[in-house]
């Protein structure tokens, strides 16, 4: 039985050849609704880097198997620096700033917005624009996944654990209080047409005025319809930003601009300047510097913290 990343051993392996590890895997069957993936990645030897947690339709949570997650900016800028042995985040529409010196490890759950309710027995909107530490609302659960994840042998049993203790915290949650179911249709609606509608548009088929779908929905999903549809069209460029660099290699260098021009038509932004200002406020950058950035990310495959 190999030694897990939270062993002794494992720290002395940091000495060795870098260590550059992603997996990704889809949760259990009945958590599917609710979680859409999980990611581990473990990382020794290699070069130091800030990495900037986008905006995206999930909520975050991470639980690390090593050291703990240092994030040097949060969505909310009144929040301060932290480091967190596992950490919870809502949905946000401004970017985070994670570092590491060279070393880092741990899993992270990209959780739906009404998966709140169902494993965390809360809407998601209590949790927007910020970071808690995880055992703030999962209480002991949370320790009593970390010390499984960062026991277990490798990751299939670190999801195998993930599984357990989400599908235990859904069968205590039980069915509770459930979002309107106005605006669930308006949440999944937004997310069909890739932040594509007019929230007026959606707002008439809901029979609700924008107004009041406005106010319950950012209670429930912790953005406005409008925010909502800009973080959803925003994911989608990204993605397919990485799509294609990864698809050209790294020869190809960042995104010219007939690239992002084109990139912007098919998302459904006015012009390549419209997404070019969506990337600096969301991103924090432009796309061709956050993509200069990520390139070993994107070639690697992995892409950690989306939504942290």
């Amino acid at each position: 039985m190999s030694a897990g990343p939270g062993s002794a051993a494992a720290r002395k392996s940091s000495a060795g050849p870098p260590i550059d590890e992603h997996c990704r895997r889809r949760p259990a069957e009945p958590l599917r609704p609710y979680v859409a993936h999980y990611t581990g990645y473990r990382q020794r030897g290699v070069p130091p880097a800030r990495h900037r947690g986008l905006p995206s339709p999930f909520l975050t949570l991470i639980v690390t198997l090593d050291e703990p997650l240092a994030i040097l900016a949060h969505p909310d800028p009144r929040q301060p620096p932290g480091r967190f042995a596992a950490l919870l985040g809502g949905l946000h529409s401004a970017p985070a700033l994670i570092t590491h010196d060279g070393a880092q490890s741990g899993i992270q759950v990209a959780l739906r917005p009404f998966g709140a309710r169902a494993l965390l027995g809360l809407p998601a909107g209590e949790l927007a624009e910020t970071d808690l530490p995880a055992d703030a609302v999962l209480g002991a659960a949370c320790a009593e996944l970390r010390a499984r994840a960062v026991a277990a042998p490798g990751w299939p049993e670190r999801f195998a654990a993930l599984d357990d203790v989400l599908l235990r915290l859904m069968t205590h949650a039980g069915p509770g209080p459930q979002a309107a179911p106005e605006v669930r249709w308006a949440w999944h609606k937004l997310l069909a047409s890739g932040g594509a509608l007019r929230i007026t548009d959606v707002a008439a088929e809901t029979g609700w005025s924008a107004r009041h779908l406005t106010s319950r929905f950012r209670t429930e999903i912790g953005l406005t319809p409008k925010a909502a549809a800009r973080v959803i069209r925003f994911d989608r460029a990204r993605h397919l930003l990485i799509r294609h660099a990864a698809a050209a290699g790294p020869e190809a260098g960042p995104a010219n601009g007939h690239r992002l021009a084109d990139l912007a038509a098919a998302c459904g932004y006015f012009d390549q300047a419209h997404l070019a200002r969506e990337f600096r406020a969301l991103a924090g950058c432009p796309p061709s510097q956050w993509l200069s950035e990520e390139f070993r990310n994107v070639q690697a495959g992995a892409w950690l913290f989306e939504g942290a």
